[in-house]
């Protein structure tokens, strides 16, 4: 089962820093630190969406360099008489515990860095970890792996390590035993991870003895999907769009194959940023930069 959160009100025995969260008062503070973050056995049980959208589509989160939260970063902050000391960095992070997660309870509702928690978002909530953080999720029951950006805070339970978003859960495999035995690897931004890391072969393939030793070709991923289909669908989306050449990369791995959506070659950083701003109002609103 999901784990069972409450949403921190005036009137629960919670105890937070007195300044570093929030700047328009306690309520607020109050609100965008805990935003539903916490759990505790009181409260009735979350649950995935009645209806439910198929998530094969949904791609990985793509790390990047982000910022630190406004909220959700004290120094430390205590739940339920327990303090909790947040880490000023996530370099060098990899831990084992179980993992729960969170669905339709929360949905819509404010995270602990101020963002929206979406269930069908690449997202997860960690205690410690500085938010933004980008991390590699791995069902060692499976071998399943996912990337997630942790923005919230929780679980609260002593044998919890990290709470992820249904989406994550499903291509985890968790969802059905609401829990999982999971390894937690932190990412630096723009640094490749397992799940992503697999050597493209263009489709159509087309033969390595065609590529130059040398020459170094910069695209924009834009997703990757287990599905030739969606893919297929997303680079119909795009090529109507001022941005060139669309090109779909399959690509296989430990993970499973996957079917990725890239645009280029791009002349340099300036055309890349240039592509990913007109995409934008696609709704492609997490991309990266990549090399063949």
């Amino acid at each position: 089962m999901p784990t069972n959160r409450v949403c921190m009100r005036m009137t629960d025995p919670v105890r937070l820093p007195a300044a570093g969260l929030c700047l328009a008062g306690l309520a607020f503070i109050v609100t965008c630190f805990t935003a539903c973050s916490t759990k505790g056995p009181l409260e009735p049980t979350d649950d995935a969406p009645l209806n439910p959208r198929d998530v094969s589509d949904i791609p990985n989160a793509v790390p990047r360099y982000e910022p630190l939260s406004r909220y959700g970063n004290p120094a430390s902050y205590v739940v339920y008489g327990k303090r909790y000391h947040t880490l000023s960095s996530s370099k060098g992070y990899k831990e084992q515990g179980m993992a729960s997660w969170y669905g339709t309870k929360f949905h819509g509702k404010r995270t602990s860095s101020g963002e929206p928690y979406d269930l069908y978002a690449m997202t997860a909530a960690h205690k410690t970890l500085p938010l933004p953080t980008y991390v590699e999720v791995t069902n060692l029951g499976n071998d399943r792996s996912v990337i997630v950006k942790v923005n919230d805070r929780g679980p609260f339970h002593d044998d919890r390590l990290i709470d992820l978003s249904y989406t994550a859960a499903v291509k985890l495999g968790i969802v059905g035993n609401g829990t999982g035995h999971v390894e937690v690897a932190a990412i630096d931004a723009g640094t490749p991870a397992k799940a992503t890391a697999t050597a493209p072969l263009a489709a159509p393939v087309v033969p390595a003895a065609t590529s130059h030793p040398g020459d170094t070709a910069l695209y924009l991923q834009v997703g990757a999907f287990s599905n030739r289909e969606n893919a297929e669908r997303l680079q119909g989306k795009i090529q109507t769009q001022d941005v060139g050449a669309v090109r779909i990369v399959e690509s296989s791995g430990d993970n499973g194959t996957f079917y990725k959506v890239q645009v280029g070659p791009l002349s340099d950083a300036t055309e890349l940023d240039r592509v990913a701003k007109t995409l934008k109002p696609l709704g492609i609103n997490e991309s990266r930069a990549v090399t063949q």
